[in-house]
């Protein structure tokens, strides 16, 4: 694509670069490079992909703007709380880089919908948070032909390489299977350091431009990981493994699988078993013999209150604490947070260890709505 003299001083800073130029400049708006997951990484890695002029950018993700999410997704304002967050993200790429052609895709990647949506991208940039998306992406672009920019963020920690190269390795090779439900809590039970995805992004970024215009050395074959609260790089080798199922020597994965199942999740769809702050309450007044568990942090409960007799017990200690309720097997447990969403992971880790498990619908909040005169 030739430049027009608009976008010879746009991008005037890249031009007097002899490792971009004109020529590498011109890749970049030919490029085709869509990001899965448009939150924490996706945030400062789609605004610097479209500042520097990459031609068509897909952003991909099916969830809306929650408030909760405005402490480290840079790329939503307040006044779009609940709206989507691919649309969102699109308006603002376009008034950032009206030169950027920008493609939404306000769904789940699935196995179904993936080979499709990479057939018409040269560069994948894996944004996501969780493990069978990741498997999914990564056997998608292997199987596809596309580079897998991989980053990830948990509390202060992150870490980012380029997977899927021609004789680099793939995601399996760094993690051939995945951890069993319960092993690893979710950002929304450790928590993000906020300004950590931008940092990481901006190394997904970074490597997705050297890709294009083929300058300087990518993270191939290189794992590089950061911890914030020191704020030290370190980065490890990462080779392929010549028995990997899928880009190995004599791979057994020949198509997209359900990856769901393969994480040891339950299918879209299935949930664990509820009940409403009424007849929790009903139940407790009439001789009730289960155990109500707080999986919410310390500073919650002191600061919101909490149900009588309920035993704390944070979800990321949840593993570490089972033995805690080895007196409630057998008995029916319901567990709670303030709104219902991390007592959900916290249900399917009891329920990995046989305990007969129920939420509280709504969490505490709806418990305070029942019980408050």
């Amino acid at each position: 694509m030739r430049m027009s003299d608009s976008q010879y001083y746009r991008y005037g800073r890249h031009l007097v670069l002899p490792e971009i130029g004109v020529a590498g400049q011109e890749k970049l708006l030919d490029a085709k490079v869509v990001l899965i997951g448009n939150g924490g990484l996706g945030s400062p890695c789609a605004m610097y992909l479209a500042a520097a002029g990459v031609g068509t950018i897909g952003l991909m993700d099916f969830d809306v703007v929650d408030i909760s999410n405005l402490q480290r997704q840079v790329l939503y304002q307040t006044d779009q709380v609940g709206k989507p967050k691919a649309a969102m993200a699109a308006h603002r790429l376009k008034a950032l880089n009206p030169d950027t052609r920008v493609v939404t895709y306000e769904e789940a990647l699935t196995s179904q919908n993936a080979m499709d949506i990479f057939a018409d991208y040269d560069i994948v940039v894996d944004c996501t948070d969780n493990f069978a998306t990741r498997y999914l992406v990564n056997d998608a672009c292997v199987l596809s032909g596309k580079p897998d920019v991989y980053g990830s963020v948990f509390r202060f920690d992150g870490q980012a390489t380029v997977f899927g190269m021609p004789d680099g390795p793939c995601y399996r090779c760094l993690f051939p299977v995945p951890p069993q439900p319960g092993e690893v809590v979710t950002c929304s039970e450790g928590g993000v350091f906020g300004v950590l995805p931008g940092l990481i992004g901006v190394v997904q970024a970074t490597e997705v431009v050297k890709l294009i215009t083929g300058m300087g050395e990518g993270l191939v074959n290189r794992l590089l990981l950061l911890d914030a609260t020191s704020m030290r790089w370190r980065e490890i080798n990462v080779e392929r493994n010549p028995d990997c199922p899928i880009c190995g020597q004599h791979r057994t994965i020949h198509e997209l699988m359900d990856y769901r199942s393969f994480c040891g999740m339950k299918p879209n769809g299935a949930s664990v078993a509820s009940i409403s702050a009424a007849s929790l309450l009903e139940r407790m007044n009439n001789g009730w013999d289960g155990v109500v568990v707080d999986v919410r942090e310390p500073f919650e409960r002191d600061r919101d209150g909490f149900i009588g007799g309920s035993r704390l017990i944070p979800v990321n200690e949840l593993v570490d604490r089972f033995h805690e309720l080895e007196d409630a097997r057998g008995r029916e447990i319901v567990v709670y947070c303030q709104n219902g969403v991390c007592s959900i992971n916290g249900a399917k880790i009891l329920q990995t260890r046989g305990f007969e498990v129920a939420l509280l619908d709504k969490g505490f909040g709806d418990w305070l709505a029942v019980t408050t005169p």
